[in-house]
């Protein structure tokens, strides 16, 4: 299967990672008619949309026990995790191996959750139908990798986030600290990251 000739009708998504960006995929997805099969460690996440709406957005719901199941059913499997110690690399052969046949991979997550050997033996034996990326598993991406030589590789600049909405987002964030910081309050709702 090739990018181009996906038909949506019928078809199965995917969703390792069912938290605010794979939400925002499900609801951009539903209108084209697939099944969505989601997983997240915690659905009673405080931070979920309604019952409803889960119910509405998604045709199955599991767990991390439910991986190889959903990755056997989908057509198509986009992960939407962050990247932990418990994340690395759970994309990885005994994965795309569970994966059906001609099945497509779309990473838009974090470059660190694919084991690159799996997914370079898994397209080279046609197993893997198709791979799009926005993220890699090197910044800055290698322009020789022998994974852009297959001819069912998308890649784009890791730009997907760029929107007017994310903008918003940061200008709201920055704002907010400078208030704090002008106030002499602790900073608040920021994460440090070393």
């Amino acid at each position: 299967m090739q990018f181009n000739e996906i038909d949506s009708d019928n078809k199965m998504v995917f969703v390792l990672g069912f938290g605010a960006i794979g939400v925002d995929l499900a609801k951009r997805l539903r209108p084209f008619g697939v099944k969505i099969l989601a997983t997240k460690r915690n659905w009673a996440s405080v931070s979920m949309p309604s019952n409803d709406e889960v119910d509405y957005l998604v045709d199955k719901k599991g767990g991390q026990e439910n991986l190889y199941e959903f990755a056997g059913e989908a057509d198509i499997v986009v992960t939407c995790l962050s990247l932990s110690a418990e994340t690395a690399g759970i994309i990885d052969g005994k994965f795309l191996a569970s994966m059906k046949k001609g099945s497509l991979l779309v990473n838009i997550a974090r470059g660190g959750l694919l084991d690159y050997s799996s997914v370079y033996q898994h397209l080279h034996s046609g197993h893997l139908g198709g791979l799009a990326m926005d993220v890699t598993w090197t910044e800055p991406f290698d322009p020789e990798d022998p994974i852009l030589q297959f001819p069912n590789v998308l890649i784009s600049p890791h730009i997907a986030g760029v929107t007017e909405h994310s903008y918003r987002a940061m200008a709201k964030v920055v704002g907010d600290v400078a208030l704090q910081l002008h106030a002499g309050k602790p900073l608040e709702g920021i994460e440090i990251v070393n």
